[in-house]
């Protein structure tokens, strides 16, 4: 009798999985690389006030989300190989392009040296035309960053589909996903020290080159499983366990449902609870994000290069990371225990989640205690804010047929974008009237520009709970979209 063989199935859709981890870490990390550099090391340099700098991050967050629009379908069109690879290579290259803007602007402006811009007295005329030239060269390379950034998920979530089987990519997911996180993680830990030690051009270069080196990693290892020669056919049979089941589901969920077109989904109220949620909420995460290292520079002195200063951020994105990961178990709970339908469940999670930005009331007036007091805060409200928005896509699933969750997905996002665009820019003018106007600017005790950080806190405290009785009154049960032939 001839021995029986077997072949031990090989693992590699679990490298596959490490380098989508990998491109989602320097993904976020490119995006921090201004936020961390810009107060202490570029606004001296470029005479920018927080106007300047509020008018960069929010037409980035605009241009973010113009670009997610259209994403998903370019990394279709292109292939996943060649869709991730333009997509990266295009952060990539917008993120060092950043490194150039101060001798675009010395040359442009006719000056000798990046010295020479930084001596230029400020207030006067030149400083200004410095500051604006400079401000329109970092908007381009921000809107290059911003194209090639929104390729990344769609990528991510497509190679996951091809590498894993269905019971296997949500865990997957979580993995890369994380990558956001640890990105978070990293920056403060690395951006601040790299611009102090060679300056913040390479802090720029340096983290946009780690880009092309995934490039190289990622043409050398991807290929489909079924022609990846590092895929044995245990392995494939293991990746493809459902695909056979996976094509009836859907031939057959083509013939159930019917497209709905971009302008009829403006007449569903799902649709405008699902906008509402996402405007009022998304400026929120990205204000903090932006604008956290400016914060504790301008309020306690301690500069995004310091050891306080690192150790702030990191704790406060620390915070954020851990207590967020159970954003995604309470509505699993109200569902299998108290028997709510998903999107009850959903909304009821959502509510407590809302509670947690209130915290963001009392970030300021402990602050004067210690610093640590807001940025302990800031961690809290970032965990909501995380746990809510995981809460806040699922509803659209709930809603609205397979075929449409895409366009409804994109809507919202539009509109978070904007809500970006408006808290950003706006914080940016309000920290620069109410710097100018000093004691003669008063909020609840603060004067100055903490009085326009607390006006700032206060909105973002109560954006969530506004956010939520809106969509609660637009869609107060569960109802979903029924397309009818």
């Amino acid at each position: 009798m001839a021995p029986v063989q077997t072949t031990k199935m090989s693992n590699f859709r679990w490298v596959i999985c490490a380098l989508l981890f990998l491109a989602t870490t320097v993904n976020y990390m490119d995006r921090q690389v201004l936020s961390l550099t810009w107060k202490d090391f570029i606004a001296p340099e470029f005479h920018w006030n927080d106007n300047d700098y509020g008018t960069i991050t929010g037409w980035f967050s605009i241009f973010y989300a113009i670009a997610n629009l259209f994403a998903g379908k370019f990394v279709d069109w292109m292939g996943t190989k060649k869709g991730y690879l333009i997509a990266i290579f295009v952060w990539s290259t917008g993120a060092v392009m950043h490194a150039g803007c101060g001798w675009v602007a010395m040359n442009i402006e006719g000056y000798d040296s990046i010295e020479a811009l930084r001596m230029v007295q400020a207030g006067s005329d030149a400083a200004v035309a410095i500051a604006t030239v400079s401000v329109w060269l970092f908007l381009s390379c921000r809107m290059i960053l911003a194209l090639g950034e929104a390729g990344n998920f769609p990528a991510a979530i497509k190679v996951t589909a091809e590498y894993f089987p269905k019971k296997d990519r949500a865990f997957a997911t979580s993995i890369f996903n994380s990558g956001a996180s640890v990105g978070a993680l990293a920056a403060p830990a690395t951006i601040p020290l790299l611009a102090r030690a060679w300056g913040w051009e390479m802090a720029f270069v340096i983290i946009g080159a780690l880009g092309y080196v995934w490039m190289g990693l990622w043409i050398w290892l991807y290929d489909k499983p079924n022609k990846n020669n590092r895929v044995n056919q245990a392995e494939l049979n293991y990746i493809e366990q459902d695909v056979d089941i996976a094509e009836v589901q859907n031939k057959q969920a083509a013939k159930e449902e019917k497209v709905i077109s971009f302008w009829k989904c403006f007449t569903f109220r799902q649709t405008w609870s699902f906008i509402v949620g996402k405007f009022m909420t998304d400026g929120v995460w990205w204000f903090f994000l932006f604008w956290a290292p400016a914060y504790f520079s301008d309020q306690y002195g301690y500069t995004s290069d310091s050891m306080m200063g690192i150790l702030l951020i990191f704790t406060l994105y620390a915070i954020c990371t851990i207590l967020s990961i159970g954003g995604g178990y309470l509505p699993k709970i109200f569902v299998e225990k108290y028997g709510m339908n998903p999107y009850a469940g959903r909304m009821r999670a959502m509510l407590i989640f809302a509670f947690f930005p209130l915290l963001g009331l009392i970030a300021q007036p402990l602050g004067a205690y210690s610093a640590w007091w807001p940025a302990i805060i800031i961690g809290l409200l970032g965990a909501g804010h995380q746990s809510w928005s995981a809460n806040i896509f699922s509803t659209v699933g709930d809603m609205f047929p397979k075929s449409t969750i895409g366009t409804i997905t994109g809507i919202g996002s539009m509109a978070g974008g904007i809500g970006s665009f408006l808290i950003n820019k706006g914080s940016g003018m309000l920290f620069t009237y109410a710097d100018g106007q000093g004691s003669a600017f008063t909020f609840m005790g603060f004067d100055g520009k903490p009085a326009g950080y607390m006006i700032v806190f206060c909105i973002c405290a109560v954006a969530y709970l506004v956010g939520w009785c809106i969509m609660k009154t637009l869609v107060p049960k569960y109802k979903p979209i029924v397309v009818e032939d």
